[in-house]
């Protein structure tokens, strides 16, 4: 089974681009499962995405540490299964910067020790500002869609992503999946 993780901010383009890479493997006969967290078919999920609407510092833990139990349960329930040929998991390692500074270090290395990982690792990246004008559509934001959250978890996920794929996602996302599409035929050679 091929894993191929897509990560990165909110507004950034993650599912539109997991989607692309899912039509990418369809088109050459593999199937293909996406798995988004936080996922709404689970306790875990519907916690995350419920903390995820809250306001307060507690709200902000909840979120975190819901969201990666569904991440668990998604390496736990999908990984592996013989009916997969890739597994895109999105929003995955990277939902521990949203952590408080002290806590995002370590909770991605102990993540790390309890899900898989691949050779196939994007990060989504973009200026907080460019993440703002996407996300001003949207009817309700998230506890974490603000310009000064944005900007303080954006500076610790580029800290714990250096052995992944950053891609500029700052343009079009004809562009955008034009980078991850060439950097997929390279590691599938």
């Amino acid at each position: 089974m091929k894993l191929i993780i897509v990560d990165g901010l909110d507004g950034v383009g993650k599912d539109t681009h997991a989607e692309l890479i899912k039509d990418r493997y369809s088109k050459k006969g593999k199937k293909v499962l996406i798995r988004s967290h936080p996922n709404s078919d689970n306790f875990f999920g519907k916690k995350a995405k419920d903390a995820l609407l809250g306001n307060s510092k507690i709200d902000k833990i909840k979120a975190a540490i819901f969201y990666m139990l569904d991440v668990l349960r998604s390496v736990r329930k999908y990984y592996r299964r013989e009916d997969i040929d890739v597994l895109i998991m999105v929003r995955y390692l990277v939902g521990t910067a949203y952590l408080p500074e002290k806590l995002a270090k370590i909770s991605y290395k102990f993540f790390l020790g309890f899900v898989p990982t691949s050779k196939y690792m994007f990060f989504l990246d973009a200026s907080p500002d460019d993440l703002i004008k996407r996300l001003s559509s949207r009817s309700e934001l998230e506890i974490f869609e603000t310009p000064t959250s944005l900007k303080k978890v954006r500076n610790k996920a580029l800290l714990l992503v250096k052995n992944w794929y950053v891609i500029d996602a700052s343009g079009s996302i004809k562009d955008t999946f034009s980078r991850i599409d060439k950097i997929l035929d390279f590691l599938d050679k």
